[in-house]
This record gives structure tokens, sequence and C-alpha cells, in this order.
């Protein structure tokens, strides 16, 4: 069973009354009212009465009670369906809230499918500003898509800050298993978030080109302002992405690093033991006729050039960098 969240009658600029559902057909009628209905997690019932409450299209109707992939607009008449998406974002996962506008000559109605930051708020701002409240549908129809879209911002910034987080922790430590995992799952999601906002575009071009009796044509440029701030969040989310993938590619390229200096260390110290190891290896070979052996000082002699031959090669690496 859905719930009404609220359901009032508006008129120039002001809230007239609430009402019921039964009772919108009625108000939505007279000159210079209009109906603005907000539903959560309607039924088919529910959206029968309003059918018949407002005369909205069969194929409205069905939509709304399917699940979508992604926004739309679509024309029914002098009617108005539009699909929109909400992000949520609990506890590290991410979900997008479906809600059904159906916007018309005298009324707008909001179902949402889940339970995503609550349209109240547009209410409530639309209610503290009565002189565009007053120009009627169009507004609150451009209240509720400038809504929507203010939801991606916060999802999208603390993504951006995760990212950056692990983006300091890969410059100042190293790149862990975890951290690739998790880039790779923020991409996604930037992907996704991509995916639900970028048909707002379309949505809002179309806004601005409709010619519906609800809709004045001084409140396009507030669609166009729409437009702008889906364009901007687009350009934010691509950012984004680039800077994921390329902290993996900067974390690849310094651990890379990490192992050359290792590996060079290692080398080195290598070359080191070798000369002592092949000092003893030929002193080692037991030959009948080796002078040294029978010399006083040989034994000290080789100790000696073993300990400058050694201390000369590790000058020479520490200068170049090996040590």
């Amino acid at each position: 069973m859905g719930r009404v969240v609220a359901a009032a009658v508006y008129s120039a600029g002001k809230k007239v009354v609430d009402i019921s559902l039964d009772d919108g057909a009625a108000w939505a009628k007279r000159p210079g009212h209009f109906v603005w209905i907000g539903l959560e997690q309607p039924n088919a019932a529910e959206l029968a009465t309003l059918q018949r409450q407002f005369g909205l299209h069969e194929l409205a109707i069905e939509d709304a009670l399917e699940k979508h992939s992604r926004p739309k607009l679509e024309t029914f008449g002098d009617a108005l369906f539009i699909v929109t998406y909400s992000p949520v974002r609990l506890d590290g996962k991410l979900e997008f809230i479906e809600t059904h506008i159906f916007a018309g000559k005298g009324y707008v109605i909001t179902a949402r499918n889940g339970h995503s930051a609550s349209y109240s708020l547009v209410r409530q701002r639309c209610e503290a500003r009565p002189l565009l409240l007053e120009h009627g549908e169009d507004f609150v129809l451009y209240a509720l898509l400038d809504f929507v879209t203010e939801n991606y911002q916060p999802v999208s910034e603390a993504i951006h800050a995760e990212i950056e987080q692990i983006e300091a922790n890969v410059l100042a430590d190293c790149l862990r298993e975890a951290d690739v995992q998790r880039l790779h799952s923020l991409r996604r999601e930037l992907l996704r978030l991509r995916r639900y906002v970028a048909p707002m575009v379309e949505i809002s071009e179309e806004l601005q080109r409709l010619s519906f009796p609800f809709i004045d044509k001084n409140m396009r440029p507030y669609f166009r302002d729409v437009e702008i701030h889906v364009t901007r969040q687009m350009e934010d989310l691509g950012t984004m992405r680039d800077i994921a993938s390329q902290t993996i590619e900067v974390g690849m390229l310094l651990e890379s690093s990490r192992q050359s200096i290792v590996q060079r260390k290692f080398a080195a110290w290598a070359a080191i033991l070798a000369f002592p190891t092949a000092v003893a290896g030929i002193y080692g070979m037991n030959f009948q006729n080796m002078p040294e052996l029978h010399w006083q000082y040989g034994y000290f002699a080789v100790l000696g050039g073993i300990a400058v031959g050694c201390t000369a090669l590790y000058i020479s690496f520490r200068r170049s960098g090996w040590l």
C-alpha cells in the first residue's frame, strides 16, 4: 500500500488547502489553480485512481508500474511523463531510487518508489518563493528536476573524497590489492552515475523545446539551468573516473620504481660480494705453483686487497645511487 506524502492545491504562488486524492480533479479544473500530489510507492489501484482523476494516459500508467533502466521523458497529448533516478549510497553500496513524474494542465504528481531524499524539501523551497511558484506547474517541474540533479552532488563528492584518500595512500605507501579493487569498484559506480545522469541532458533540452499549455516560455531558461548543472555533473564524473584510472597507473609505476630500486640494491651487494668470492675461488684452486701461498704476508695482503676492492665498489655504487 502506497503512502500520500502530501497533496495540496496552489494558486497565485500560495498554498490554498490540503486535499485528499478524490478531490484533486475538481481543484485542478479551476482556473488559476493546480494540484501537487506526492506519493511514495503507490500500487496499481492508487495509480488507477489517479488515472481516472486526472485523465492520465494508460501507457503512462503502464510505464509507472514497470522498472526502467534509465531516465526518460514521454509525451501523451498535452501531458508529460518523466522517469528520474536519485542516487543513494549506504554503507558503500550505490542504489538508485526511481521516481515517476506526471505533469499536465492543473496537476503535478510524483510517485517515488523507494527511500530516497524526501521531496518535501522541494515543496518547502517552492512555497518559500511565491513569485516563482505563481508560474504554476512548470516551476514545480523545474524544482523537481533540479532537486534530482542536486542529489547526485553529495554522492559524487563522497566518491571523490574516497578516491583522493586512496590516491594519498598510494603516493605515501604502496599500491595494495585492496586499493586496486576499491578503485575499480568506484570506477564502476561513477559509470553507473553517468549512465543515470546523462539522459537528464536530453530531458532538459526537450523541455526547452516542447510547447505545452502549462509550460511558460519564460520558464525555459530554468530548464536550461538544469541542463547546465547536469553537464557539469557529467564533467565531474568523467574527471573522477580519470583520476581513479590514473591513480592505478601511478601506483603501478611507483611500485615498479620501488622494485627497481630494490633490484639495484640487490645487484650492487651481489657485485660487492662477488669480488671476495672470486678472489677466494682463485686461491682455492690448490695449484702447486702459487707464490703467494708461501709468502709470509700473503694472507694479509689478500685480505687487504679484498677490503680495498669491496670498499671501492661500495663507494662507486653509493655515488651512482644504487646503495
